[in-house]
């Protein structure tokens, strides 16, 4: 679906009349806005919700720039701006001073606001094929591939089988994770996570399962571990491949009979928990190599979920762009108006190994350096030769052949409908050979097997 981006706006303001034409003026833009009739009601609300901007009247009861120091000691990046009937020059720069990023008369004209808005929430569409509880969670693209994985989500969260979600680094996996918590059944209980890779075996033993008091020098009280408090909930495994041989152990039999002991504990704690697991890594390869458990494999991949590299949904770009534009504008305050074509291209012609999140920091860092409403890399040269760099040719020569390999393939399969035998007798190789071909694009791609009749039909 295409949507204008959910802003969240708090205005801080005691008076009736001039809170129903801002809120009104919010809403014809398609803003949220929230008011708040004093400081404690404003403090209440700022906790409540996560804002994109507050504008806070200068009279509001308890002070209006001590309502702008309290939320700006909370959130020192979030912009302020002070709404004032009559400010003198001595208050605008106290307003400053105190983190304010402009100051209105009051009453707010229209077009004022709509500059405003303009600069720290603007409302550039975009296309979400997922959109959860928090803007920080959305799945942003149109690509079909991405939807079908968005879909493939969907269609298993209700249900409590194991998940195993793969991609590479930066290209969303614990989104998806989120998503498929939130469409749950479980929704309601709690969702916890666990970096498998940022903790040390022996550590992330006491991690999972909790520890009693005394199992080790440090283990002054008992402790719960992530198993017990993500009962009635969601597990997330991340980098799930970085785990030991024991430990891989002891969490095949947890998944088997859902329950556990402490470390240094004798107890058995029940819990009922659905696992999502994350790798970044090929687990099958390394299930052949003797390096990961198959049966925990077998355990974790109840439904295998394949995101997509950015470099394969390059129709993406120009959605997450705008996207990013959207949640980082409030920092620069940058009304942007149009993209560059020359970085658009630039974009367009670059791998991007670190993914979605690689494209985030360059677009960041794009808003913060320049000026003006054109989206550019002009103020970034370091960039502009990062992203210019191209495969070595080696690489180069690799990627022609298999795309033309591909094509061939693909071309010989619609000539003869999609039968294997007479494709391969058509290009001169054994079935074998083809099927082999076929096989591996299909644990490259993440597909199954339906899904891969559709995608070889499609056009090169």
């Amino acid at each position: 679906m295409t949507a204008a981006p959910c802003h969240n706006v708090l205005l801080v303001e005691p008076d009736g009349p001039t809170t129903r034409t801002v809120l009104e003026a919010l809403a014809g833009r398609g803003v949220r806005g929230v008011a708040a009739r004093d400081l404690a009601q404003a403090e209440e609300r700022f906790e409540a919700d996560d804002w994109d901007l507050v504008l806070c009247d200068l009279s509001v009861p308890g002070g209006g720039l001590e309502v702008v120091r309290r939320l700006k000691d909370r959130d020192p990046e979030l912009p302020v701006v002070l709404l004032a009937e009559d400010c003198d020059r001595e208050t605008a720069v106290r307003a400053v001073r105190e983190g304010c990023a402009d100051v209105l008369s009051r009453p707010v004209p229209r077009q004022a606001l709509n500059a405003l808005l303009d600069r720290v929430a603007p409302g550039h569409e975009v296309s979400v094929v997922a959109d959860a509880d928090a803007k920080a969670y959305r799945i942003v693209g149109r690509s079909p591939r991405l939807g079908e994985a968005v879909a493939l989500a969907r269609k298993v969260a209700p249900t409590s089988v194991p998940v195993l979600i793969c991609g590479e680094s930066g290209t969303g996996k614990e989104l998806f994770a989120h998503l498929i918590h939130r469409a749950s059944r479980r929704a309601r209980g709690p969702q916890v996570r666990v970096n498998c890779a940022a903790v040390s075996e022996s550590l992330l033993e006491s991690e999972l399962f909790g520890h009693e008091r005394g199992a080790f020098t440090g283990a002054v009280s008992r402790r719960k571990g992530r198993f017990e408090l993500a009962s009635g909930g969601t597990l997330l495994l991340d980098e799930i491949t970085e785990t030991g041989p024991r430990l891989q152990a002891e969490l095949l039999r947890v998944l088997e009979q859902q329950d556990f002991q402490r470390v240094g504990g004798s107890t058995p704690v029940c819990v009922n928990v659905r696992i999502v697991s994350t790798t970044n890594r090929d687990l099958p390869a390394l299930v052949r190599e003797g390096r990961f458990r198959p049966d925990l494999y077998y355990r974790l991949a109840g439904v295998r979920i394949h995101i997509p590299a950015l470099r394969h949904r390059r129709e993406d770009l120009p959605v997450l762009v705008r996207h990013f534009v959207n949640q980082f504008a409030g920092e620069t305050q940058r009304r942007i108006t149009r993209f560059d074509p020359e970085m658009m291209d630039l974009f367009d012609g670059y791998a991007w190994p670190g993914n979605v999140r690689q494209l985030r920091n360059v677009v960041r860092t794009a808003l913060i350096l320049g000026e003006g409403e054109v989206l550019s890399l002009a103020e970034a040269p370091w960039l502009v030769a990062e992203l210019s760099q191209t495969a070595t040719p080696a690489q180069e020569r690799s990627l022609r052949l298999e795309d033309v390999e591909r094509r061939t393939i693909l071309e010989a399969l619609r000539l003869t409908d999609s039968h294997r035998a007479r494709a391969a007798e058509l290009l001169g190789i054994s079935d074998r050979t083809l099927r082999a071909k076929l096989r591996r694009w299909r644990q490259d791609h993440g597909l199954d097997r339906e899904e891969q009749e559709q995608w070889i039909k499609a056009p090169a």
